[in-house]
Formats: structure tokens, C-alpha cells, sequence
């Protein structure tokens, strides 16, 4: 079973944080969500109070075949400041491993020097913050080990790719079908 780490700041987007850990649920993917905080309770942009599984401090990231950073506002910037997960990010990232990021938290990746020459997409408006980056509108952008998504309205195409990636694309057919997602 593919094991994944979403890391949740307050602020982050509630969509395209849940989409993921919901569609990856649904196809049998362990995934785990980490507040970046001491404790597990997490604001999201739109103000819900959550809990996520684990936080930081508590989890041993060995056994991740991913790691995926959601966006949204302040919790972007809160992701990239917090000096362990970016310092994990790219040590995962230099072996080798999967990373995911939608919406304005590309630009972590951009900052990390992780999007130089790769094909990479964002928020309209952190497209400039790419740095380095072949920019694309797609949807989804993947890239070798990369992957990067525009935002709240490609959370579902985002989160399809991830489990394409990690089960297989008839897995990702199976869970769009079982949602009633026709694109």
C-alpha cells in the first residue's frame, strides 16, 4: 500500500487539501495528514476547524512514496517557512521521491529550486513566483517526480494524477467513476 504525507497550515485551502486525502482514501492509499503546528487542530482558510492525524514533531517520514503540499492562504506561506518540512521536501525530493503541490504552493516548490527546467503550473497569480519553471496552464502538470496544479478547480484532476501515479491509471478511472466525475 502507497503511503503519503499531506502536510495542513492554518490557512491552508479546505478543498484542495481534502480532495486529495478523500480521493486517495477512496483508492486504498495510506495517506496521513500532518499539522506543521504543536498541535493537531488546524484552521483552514475558510475558518472549519479540523484535526488532522498526526503533527510534525510525531512522524517518521521514512516510508513515504509521497509528499503533497495544498494551497490557500496563509497556509502557503506557513508551509514555507516551517524549516523542517522544507528541509525534509528536499531531501526527499534529492532521492528521488514523489512531491505534489496545487494552487499557490508551487512556489515552496520554486523557492526549494525544485521547478528549475520542469514543466510546472499554480495559481494564476504565483505563475511569476515559478522561478526557473516551463510554465503551463494545464490542469495538472506533471514533470518526472513533480507534480504542480492550478488550484480549488483542478483539485479533482490534481488528486486523479496522484493516485494514477502512485495505484495506476485504471485505479484513478475506477475512483473518478465511483464519484460520477466526467471530464
Amino acid at each position: 500500500m502507497s503511503k503519503v504525507y499531506i502536510f495542513l497550515a492554518d490557512g491552508f485551502e479546505d478543498i484542495e487539501g481534502l480532495t486529495v486525502v478523500d480521493l486517495m482514501r477512496r483508492a486504498q492509499i495510506d495517506i496521513q495528514t500532518v499539522s506543521i503546528k504543536d498541535t493537531k487542530e488546524v484552521q483552514t482558510s475558510h475558518g472549519i476547524i479540523m484535526q488532522a492525524d498526526r503533527t510534525f514533531e510525531e512522524t517518521d517520514f521514512s516510508d513515504a512514496d509521497m509528499l503533497v503540499l495544498p494551497g490557500g492562504m496563509p497556509g502557503t506561506r506557513y508551509l514555507g517557512g516551517y524549516q523542517p518540512l522544507t528541509d525534509l521536501l528536499t531531501e526527499f525530493y534529492g532521492k528521488g521521491g514523489k512531491v505534489a503541490a496545487i494552487c499557490a504552493a508551487p512556489s515552496v516548490f520554486a523557492s526549494l529550486g525544485f521547478l528549475k527546467g520542469r514543466k510546472a503550473t499554480s495559481y494564476p497569480s504565483f505563475m511569476d513566483k515559478l522561478d526557473g519553471a516551463l510554465t503551463t496552464e494545464e490542469a495538472v502538470a506533471v514533470d518526472g517526480n513533480v507534480t504542480t496544479s492550478r488550484g480549488l478547480g483542478t483539485a479533482i484532476d490534481f488528486a486523479l494524477s496522484l493516485v494514477s501515479q502512485l495505484e495506476g491509471e485504471e485505479k484513478a478511472k475506477e475512483i473518478a467513476a465511483s464519484i460520477v466525475y466526467n471530464k
